[in-house]
């Protein structure tokens, strides 16, 4: 892995054609954990979770290896939590053009009034262009937690910035994997359940199977290629 700064082990990997995932290990539970942020390169360059506060110089480190980071068009996040988003005014201050990005129910109740600059709203399904590709918004209310949660694919590529969901444990795991991360994530919502267990789970898990993803872009642990939507169906089955 490519690191960008030693001292932390943050370390950057292109995952699908020009979209890459920044990852800074951290000990916070048994064997480690990651955070990871995406950065979707294109006329309008797009970050999708900033990370904490103060991981903020890690994540500006990772991103100027790519791209100038004051280049940065969208900050845009799944939900309204410190590892989202602890970091956004700050890259609002470092990137004169950007906007937070995110979904209704986050405008309304925390980013209309944190962040230092109006969000662009998305809808349930709104298409924006970011220059040769599209990114599509869903919302998906508590799930796996938050009201406000949602999540945007890549039309391009197929990826899907699915979050918390298939969050998994170790912080010395590959980049992107082909192999089994529905087992390592159900093992640790086994001793640390993060699901708020929404009557309408089950449709909106069957929304984002739909738009068949080739790339889960996971929040914590390696990122997944393969049919997304099998995967996705399997994990509803889990959880009921």
């Amino acid at each position: 892995m490519p690191v960008t700064n030693q001292a932390s082990g943050t370390n950057i990997n292109e995952i699908a054609a020009g979209i890459y995932r920044i990852s800074t290990p951290v000990d916070v539970i048994p064997g480690g954990f990651t955070f990871n942020r995406f950065l979707v390169v294109d006329q309008a360059p797009l970050l999708f979770h900033s990370g904490p506060r103060r991981m903020f110089p890690l994540v500006r480190e990772a991103v100027a290896s790519v791209i100038p980071a004051e280049s940065l068009r969208y900050i845009a996040f799944s939900h309204f939590e410190a590892d989202e988003c602890g970091s956004l005014n700050e890259w609002l201050a470092l990137a004169p053009s950007a906007e937070p990005l995110c979904g209704k129910i986050a405008a309304m109740t925390s980013v209309g009034d944190v962040a230092d600059r109006p969000p662009r709203v998305l809808g349930d399904g709104e298409v924006l262009a970011l220059g040769s590709r599209t990114i599509r918004w869903f919302d998906t209310p508590h799930l796996p937690h938050g009201w406000e949660c949602g999540y945007l694919m890549d039309e391009q590529t197929r990826t899907l910035f699915c979050g918390d969901l298939f969050t998994q444990p170790g912080s010395q795991l590959p980049a992107i994997t082909e192999g089994d991360i529905l087992g390592p994530s159900e093992a640790l919502r086994a001793k640390l359940d993060y699901y708020a267990y929404a009557r309408n789970s089950g449709a909106l898990f069957e929304k984002l199977a739909a738009s068949k993803p080739a790339v889960l872009a996971c929040m914590h642990g390696s990122s997944w290629r393969g049919d997304g939507a099998a995967l996705l169906t399997e994990l509803a089955k889990k959880i009921g």
